[in-house]
């Protein structure tokens, strides 16, 4: 394989967004003195901000506006309405508090060492700038799909990625636990590694854990694919 780059999905594959968030629901729970399951609140959040994203062609709204707007949602289906528009911010602004997995940073670093290494993600940039700001992680380049105009998994955000990176689409390597977006890079011609996070959904684990035979690589860890990549 010609590999020339890298691109990572990132939130999930680097972002442990389900801790982050489990966290804040958890304390502001508390400080109203509500208990609830809040691993499956977490986890209905982010399912229902997935699914007002995925796919969307030239919105009027970017990711951020989604995590706004599907949080009340949320809180009313869980009988949170004591949540006030303060610890509603304090929420939406987690998501620019949410640390990598443990493994991604070192590996990221061998990575870069061989390769150009992209964040290609549908979460809003400003959001992808102060998290990897927060973790230290040095991308050579932060593609946002609200800058193309189109999101995964539709062919045209792959093209345009290829297109901006001067590259045939199969010298691209996406890197992702999700098949969806693996599937569509595939389908638009790039190689596909599945990098296992068997966490990202808390303690039920994720929905798709298995992947699919066609990609390239499959790894358990960051460590073992930077070694599969001589990195």
């Amino acid at each position: 394989m010609d590999i020339q780059a890298l691109a990572f999905d990132t939130g999930g594959t680097v972002l442990d967004w389900h801790t982050g968030l489990v966290e804040v629901f958890t304390q502001l729970g508390h400080r109203h003195g509500l208990a609830r399951d809040w691993h499956l609140v977490t986890n209905d959040y982010r399912r229902a901000a997935m699914k007002a994203i995925v796919g969307q062609v030239r919105p009027t709204f970017n990711m951020d506006d989604v995590h706004r707007t599907e949080l009340d949602g949320v809180l009313a289906l869980h009988g949170l309405l004591a949540f006030t528009a303060q610890d509603r911010w304090q929420i939406h602004r987690a998501w620019y508090g949410l640390d990598t997995w443990p493994d991604f940073p070192a590996a990221l670093n061998r990575l870069k060492s061989r390769y150009p290494v992209v964040s290609f993600t549908m979460l809003p940039l400003a959001m992808v700038v102060a998290v990897s700001r927060r973790n230290d992680i040095d991308w050579d380049a932060v593609i946002s799909c609200e800058m193309i105009g189109v999101y995964k998994p539709q062919p045209e955000a792959y093209a345009q990625v290829a297109t901006w990176l001067g590259l045939e689409p199969a010298q691209i390597l996406m890197v992702a636990c999700h098949n969806f977006d693996l599937n569509a890079a595939r389908a638009s011609g790039y190689r596909t590694a599945f990098v296992r996070r068997p966490l990202e959904w808390g303690p039920s684990g994720p929905p798709d854990p298995d992947p699919h035979p066609d990609c390239s690589f499959v790894v358990d860890d960051f460590t073992t694919l930077a070694e599969r990549l001589g990195a």
